[in-house]
């Protein structure tokens, strides 16, 4: 397998941390591919030109984060990363979507600061801050029932309290939240996201 990979991308750790965590990730090759170079080839294994991409042995290109963590999640022999019934897989997929929900929104102030100062808006990094935010105090709320395995909530959680780490380092998220804060110091133990966290080119 080939994964289409940025050392910088929340998405395409959330895939890394799951091949180490389903012991696939001595079977695939690391592409690093800048989307954004005029002469990238992105586009022949994700027409929408993003990563991550990953290139299956019979060619086929799965793309976007969930799509293929639950490929890989179904190329294993241990325990599955999202449930396949009933209240727990409904818990994961959860906890999954207001991860991706923080990522999202983080992205997205990134972007806006690439773009020129005249140009940025104000009222987007607000809107996007304030989410983030809430997002975090319901997760604070709840954080005493995550655990201490590895699912696909859990890893799309930790990659996104990663990813505000790295962005945002002014901006403690930990502030006033104790029970997520301990979780994630607990989860970041993992080998698995000890060998993927994000990298400046």
């Amino acid at each position: 397998m080939k994964l289409r990979f940025s050392p910088t991308s929340p998405f395409v750790r959330k895939v890394t941390v799951t091949l180490h965590e389903t012991g696939l990730i001595g079977g695939v090759e690391l592409v690093t591919t800048d989307v954004w170079d005029p002469a990238t080839d992105i586009a022949k294994d994700n027409p929408v030109g993003k990563v991550p991409a990953l290139v299956a042995d019979d060619g086929t290109a799965y793309v976007e984060s969930d799509m293929i963590c639950a490929y890989l999640d179904s190329l294993h022999d241990g325990p599955t990363l999202i449930p396949a019934e009933g209240p727990a897989r409904w818990r994961v997929l959860r906890l999954q979507a207001l991860a991706d929900g923080i990522l999202d929104s983080a992205v997205d102030r990134v972007k806006e600061t690439r773009r020129p100062e005249d140009k940025q808006w104000d009222g987007l990094h607000e809107r996007r801050r304030a989410g983030i935010e809430r997002t975090l105090d319901l997760l604070e709320s709840e954080a005493g029932e995550l655990g201490d395995s590895a699912d696909a909530g859990t890893i799309a959680l930790g990659c996104a309290l990663g990813y505000l780490e790295f962005r945002f380092p002014d901006e403690d998220w930990r502030d006033g939240r104790p029970t997520l804060a301990a979780w994630y110091e607990t989860f970041f133990a993992r080998p698995s996201m000890r060998a993927t966290v994000p990298q400046q080119p």
